[in-house]
């Protein structure tokens, strides 16, 4: 599936989609969920690491490589937001910075890494056999 969307409408879609996920962490998980923490975290960034990659680094080391370490790094960020805030009102409204859930959230990046690169390697490996198929049928 091709994609023609301009940049400043993959950038609009990133932004808009990361706002809600700043809301999301921003909320004290409902009792049902608590349990499931870790878990959510790996999911939502192998999930937003897949989305992002999709969007704009297609086969490109160098734009995965970014991405991920944006997604590290907003996954830190996220975590001390929350600690910030708990202090600033004064109450805790939301979770609190947890190391695991950093931990978690580097999961979830390195198991979406290794399957972009196995699929990414398929993929080159995949054209190379066909491009050579090509050049012997002609």
């Amino acid at each position: 599936m091709k994609l023609n969307l301009s940049i400043w409408s993959k950038l609009f879609i990133a932004v808009f989609c990361f706002g809600i996920a700043i809301v999301g962490f921003m909320l004290k998980l409902p009792a049902v969920f608590r349990g499931m923490d870790k878990e959510m975290h790996a999911a939502f960034y192998f999930l937003a690491a897949a989305f992002l990659n999709i969007l704009f680094a297609k086969r490109n080391l160098i734009i995965h490589a970014c991405i991920f370490g944006f997604l590290y790094l907003f996954g830190y960020g996220i975590e001390l937001a929350q600690e910030y805030s708990n202090k600033f009102f004064h109450k805790r409204i939301h979770g609190r910075f947890d190391p695991e859930d950093v931990a978690s959230n580097l999961q979830g990046l390195l198991y979406f890494s290794a399957v972009w690169i196995v699929v990414v390697a398929l993929s080159l490996l995949f054209r190379k056999t066909s491009a050579a198929t090509e050049v012997e049928v002609s």
